[in-house]
């Protein structure tokens, strides 16, 4: 049972068990508690002041939203916050309250909000020159290109810049077909690639696809240690990759594309050597192998720097994007100089791929994560963090799995933890607590029942007793 246990008598009179660590508490009224004596957890101190903030509220802006956005746009909490301020691992609201960010901009913040060498480097780089695409010559594009470049294995040497994860995917997914000569592509289900009109075929999520042309795409099983019918058999899961070339394509394949760790699709780690078996099985189709680093790249996994690594892989091609800006618009595609010589067969130039500000910012970024150490934090961390997650997991019935690497993690609610029927709505119910006691964290799955804990990479052992604190709370309260 994890530390701080404690036996408290309610209002009325009944003993009600509650576990909150003793690290971190402060005290509640009674009003807001029904319980005198509760105290609740305690955000870990942070030296720093937001400015006050004197714009829109909340409600003016949800009601431009509204009125100007397009209706797809949805925000997270039935009262969506108005975050007007981030330093590091933390995030002010209009009040000035602070929240502890455990979801990272949709995990987009590697080094932390507003990193101050992330900053001046955007800042310097804004004053002297905002854009010039790649048909001129600029430093900060060919620096970040060569940084990036030496970060990864074998061949993996020439880069190609873009803006987003979905488009970094879908130039991905165009040069394996260009480079093979086929058409026919394979993905796995659960998984989630972006939301282009393409990458949306790749994608495998029901509610993420609209009824539009998606062709050439099949969708392997998902090797899914917890939910998966092979459990933690790789192998085993691959054989349907095999299946898939024989009964639904020529027999040759342009490429196959994976996340190591399932990031929309609710943290899910592929099981141990299902890449390796799959990529064979691919590369003996005449396909290439591409990696989807977008989420988990940049030592994010604590254990390595790249998930495929993980796995013991080396792929053709590797998507990234997110955590390289720091919440920069840039993503880039690493491939080998013979893959990548095949868009020179027609003209094409990405306009802000490759932008002075951008790569400036993702330079700095990576030169932060190395001066700072950051895989090996992450891997010290989210074991701390892993560990406590499963000493609530021995307490509460609720959660059936908690999983992932490094700051990579996936807590899933259930009913029932033998026929693991999705808690969705008490997921909610947490989700909704959470974001009240101070604490943001991310939400997904294909039903909805995963809390996804994907912090900034200075997220602090102290940081992860309070949200590991706060969630027990909120699930006591359920």
């Amino acid at each position: 049972m994890m530390q701080g246990i404690r036996r408290l008598v309610g209002a009325n009179g009944n003993k009600k068990r509650i576990g909150i660590g003793m690290r971190a508490m402060a005290s509640v009224s009674a009003a807001e508690s029904q319980e005198p004596s509760v105290v609740l957890p305690q955000m870990p101190a942070f030296d720093y002041k937001p400015q006050p903030y004197t714009g829109p509220s909340a409600e003016e802006i949800l009601k431009k939203r509204k009125q100007f956005l397009g209706p797809s746009n949805f925000y997270f909490y039935e009262k969506p916050l108005n975050i007007v301020e981030g330093k590091m691992q933390y995030l002010f609201d209009e009040d000035g309250r602070r929240y502890l960010d455990a979801y990272a901009g949709i995990v987009c913040i590697s080094c932390g909000h507003c990193h101050p060498d992330v900053v001046d480097a955007v800042i310097k780089q804004t004053k002297l020159l905002q854009h010039a695409t790649t048909i001129y010559l600029h430093h900060a594009v060919a620096e970040l290109a060569e940084a990036l470049a030496a970060k990864m294995p074998g061949n993996l040497k020439v880069v190609f810049f873009v803006n987003s994860g979905t488009e970094a995917n879908e130039l991905a997914m165009m040069m394996a077909r260009l480079y093979t000569g086929n058409h026919d592509m394979i993905s796995v289900r659960n998984g989630y690639h972006g939301n282009g009109s393409n990458t949306m075929g790749l994608t495998s999520q029901s509610k993420w696809k609209f009824n539009v042309v998606q062709s050439g795409v099949h969708h392997a099983v998902n090797p899914n240690p917890y939910r998966g019918i092979f459990g933690a058999d790789g192998p085993q899961y691959a054989k349907d990759v095999q299946e898939i070339i024989d009964f639904g394509t020529t027999g040759h394949v342009a490429g196959f594309i994976a996340e190591t760790i399932q990031g929309v699709g609710g943290a899910v780690e592929l099981a141990p050597g299902y890449l390796r078996a799959a990529y064979d099985i691919v590369r003996k189709a005449g396909g290439i192998c591409i990696s989807d680093e977008v989420q988990t790249g940049f030592g994010r996994m604590g254990s390595h720097y790249w998930g495929f690594e993980t796995q013991g892989v080396i792929p053709d091609i590797v998507t990234v994007a997110k955590g390289i800006g720091n919440g920069l618009p840039i993503g880039a595609v690493v491939t080998t100089p013979e893959i990548a010589q095949v868009l020179t067969q027609r003209s094409h130039c990405v306009t802000f791929g490759g932008n002075p500000v951008s790569t400036a910012g993702g330079h700095a970024v990576l030169k932060v994560l190395d001066k700072e150490k950051r895989q090996e934090h992450s891997a010290v961390v989210g074991a701390h963090l892993i560990n406590r997650l499963r000493e609530l997991q021995d307490k509460y019935e609720i959660i059936g799995d908690v999983r992932g690497r490094g700051l990579m993690i996936g807590v899933e609610l259930v009913t029932d933890r033998t026929s693991k029927t999705p808690a969705t709505l008490e997921t909610s119910l947490v989700f909704e607590k959470m974001k009240d006691l101070g604490v943001l964290v991310g939400k997904g799955g294909m039903y909805g029942n995963v809390f996804r804990i994907k912090p900034p990479m200075c997220f602090t052992k102290e940081d992860s007793d309070f949200l590991v604190d706060v969630m027990d709370y909120s699930l006591s309260k359920l």
